[in-house]
């Protein structure tokens, strides 16, 4: 059991069910098009940028889909979390250090949700939110334009995908 496994114990019957569909966005926040022409540092602070606005998206797909995608949504950010312990684990981290890093991150991730939310349903400009998701600092208005379509792809990908085959891994 992870060490905030705690916390979610008992909500999804199935502990690697969040896997295939976080294992499809993992797969895109991997793509060189993200840190070539979308210029995100290729970095571990950028690569989580991806990861986390790619993921906050796939939540926000699936929480539209009501009680279908509920059980979705808890697995993948069960996932994120279980995927974002190891990883820091894995660098080294300790036991208090690692629990107040992958709280940062989830809240990070949450913060994402939000800002995706509102982007999606016409409340926010849809680069302003690219920049506050991915850039850290100032990007060129060409890497926002890049990954503003990117993301508006990738968000069109999710909203014609049915929930059962995106909680498989099947993007499209």
């Amino acid at each position: 059991m992870t060490m905030l496994g705690f916390l979610f114990r008992g909500l999804t019957a199935e502990p690697g069910r969040g896997a295939a569909l976080f294992g499809a966005i993992n797969a895109r926040m991997r793509q060189p098009h993200w840190y070539v022409e979308g210029k995100v540092p290729d970095t571990i602070d950028g690569r989580f940028a991806v990861l986390a606005t790619l993921t906050a998206l796939a939540l926000v797909r699936v929480e539209a889909a009501g009680e279908e995608g509920d059980a979705a949504s808890v697995a993948l950010t069960e996932q994120f979390i279980e995927v974002m312990e190891t990883e820091h684990r894995e660098l080294g981290l300790g036991d208090p250090k690692l629990g107040r890093t992958v709280r940062k991150l989830v809240g990070s991730l949450s913060r994402r949700v939000e800002l995706w939310r509102g982007a999606i349903a016409e409340l926010r400009e849809w680069n302003e939110a690219v920049h506050e998701s991915l850039y850290k600092d100032g990007a060129s208005p060409d890497a926002i334009l890049h990954s503003a379509e990117a993301l508006r792809d990738y968000w069109a990908l999710l909203a014609r995908t049915e929930i059962p085959a995106l909680v498989g891994g099947k993007l499209g």
